[in-house]
């Protein structure tokens, strides 16, 4: 692969907890683009879009639920998973590996996690 080549290819996500962070944090420069100051300039294999709209299809069918939705919000907020041996969060980390489970193999079956 040329330098060229290199510099084109898109970056996949290492796991579902990365793509939603990036998803997240992607939203908030694209709301506010003075924040960005060039720091994520890596060229992923989707697009925000894509990533909204998987997750609505996912919550549509049913695979994720109103629960599933408010954790990943409550704790991407945070920019942090729940902590199972954290009393107060151990609900909430089993909520969150629920979803990152079903996001992860949706975005495996696109493609779009190593």
């Amino acid at each position: 692969m040329t330098e060229l080549q290199a510099q084109y290819t898109p970056d996949k996500f290492q796991n579902a907890e990365q793509m939603w962070f990036w998803f997240l944090y992607s939203k908030s420069v694209r709301n506010d683009i003075g924040r960005n100051n060039g720091r994520d300039a890596t060229r992923r294999v989707c697009e925000l879009v894509d990533v909204e709209t998987l997750i609505t299809k996912l919550y549509l069918s049913g695979k994720l639920t109103d629960a599933h939705l408010s954790v990943m919000k409550e704790f991407g907020d945070r920019c942090r998973a729940p902590h199972q041996y954290i009393w107060r969060e151990n609900h909430a980390a089993a909520i969150w590996n629920s979803a990152m489970d079903i996001l992860d193999t949706a975005a495996r079956e696109k493609g779009w996690i190593e």
